[in-house]
């Protein structure tokens, strides 16, 4: 593990086609860079919020031929910057799409792939309706990947609600949690700092939630607060509702610190 680094996530309202969406993120990465953050994270579906089934479909590409995955790496190698793209939308099989999250390295290489393993299929209330799975085949393998800092665990949005895998990322050895998220604003003001927090409390990591925020195509509403946190639970930076970025200061070193203090990574017991 090495010394500290100055991190950054991205907040965006991103609309239903890649080109604004793309520009609007590479400008805030670009920002975040000049404002010295060696690692900048963008939230789930950063290049395209689109809301029709059918046109999500047309729109996913292939991972080679992904307009938003080339512009994101060449900008990685470019400014000299690792970089989390949040989610894309890649075409795997017919009908299917995966969200998926990349780790992208200075040189502009892809390091890691994660796609999304809890899809989000609720009803929140009378005519807030998500079915991820009509579109999202889920992914099936939980992801922790080595960065110059540290190792970094892989998730995405809904995998929040989930325990259980962050458990898991913090016994393979992660160090820093990934959340990138489209929250919606009806979830978000109940439970997104709560769970948040928890997250990094329980495994002793430091969280990095880059989100969407505001209205999006056909009036749905995302809660915004891109959070950083350390792992004894303190909020480090908080986006509120606006788009632009947040850094802070992260010292690795702190991961150690807060498994001596409560190592209930070690306490674990099995149990009838």
């Amino acid at each position: 593990m090495s010394g500290p680094f100055r991190v950054a996530c991205i907040q965006t309202n991103a609309g239903r086609d890649f080109e604004p969406n793309i520009k609007a993120a590479s400008e805030l990465v670009q920002r975040a860079r000049a404002a010295g953050a060696a690692l900048v994270l963008l939230p789930e579906n950063v290049s395209m919020m689109e809301p029709d089934t059918a046109l999500a479909r047309q729109k996913a590409c292939a991972e080679a031929a992904h307009p938003a995955l080339a512009a994101f790496r060449e900008l990685a190698r470019a400014a000299d910057v690792w970089l989390v793209v949040g989610s894309l939308s890649v075409l795997v099989e017919a009908g299917k799409i995966a969200n998926r999250s990349y780790l992208i390295d200075a040189s502009g290489e892809i390091a890691a792939r994660y796609d999304k393993i809890h899809l989000f299929d609720v009803d929140l209330s009378a005519g807030e309706r998500y079915r991820e799975s009509d579109t999202i085949a889920a992914g099936a393998r939980a992801v922790v990947t080595p960065t110059p800092w540290g190792a970094l665990g892989l998730s995405i949005c809904y995998d929040l609600r989930f325990p259980k895998l962050y458990r898991h990322l913090a016994h393979q050895g992660a160090d820093f949690l990934s959340i990138p998220a489209a929250f919606t604003r009806t979830t978000g003001q109940a439970h997104w700092h709560i769970l948040i927090r928890a997250r990094a409390i329980e495994n002793g990591c430091y969280v990095f939630a880059p989100a969407q925020t505001g209205t999006h195509a056909k009036g749905r509403q995302t809660y915004g607060h891109a959070l950083i946190v350390d792992p004894w639970g303190e909020v480090l930076a908080d986006a509120g509702e606006e788009v632009g970025f947040i850094v802070a200061d992260i010292d690795p070193a702190k991961v150690a610190d807060a498994r001596a203090r409560i190592p209930a990574l070690m306490h674990e017991r099995p149990f009838a």
